[in-house]
């Protein structure tokens, strides 16, 4: 009763065959790309002007962070006397 039946063919035909095409028809080109040299210097000058920024922030960030730290102190300091 509780006995699996088993097909009578074990072994499954292959989901995929594999069949020949023609070589010619399966060459791809890929698109040309011409890169020009104000497009390279755009790229250039906006990763400049981009590092820059961020180098600007980062310093703004540790000046307002050292002048925190300077002002936490005198008030410290102040409160104590």
């Amino acid at each position: 009763m509780f006995l699996p039946k088993y097909p009578a063919n074990p072994t499954p035909r292959p989901a995929h065959t594999h069949t020949t095409v023609d070589p010619a028809l399966v060459q791809r080109t890929a698109p040309q790309i011409s890169v020009s040299t104000g497009a390279v210097a755009t790229v250039l000058v906006g990763g400049v002007v981009l590092t820059a920024l961020l180098a600007a922030v980062a310093v703004t960030a540790i000046s307002v962070a050292v002048a925190v730290v300077v002002l936490r102190s005198m008030l410290r300091d102040q409160h104590r006397r």
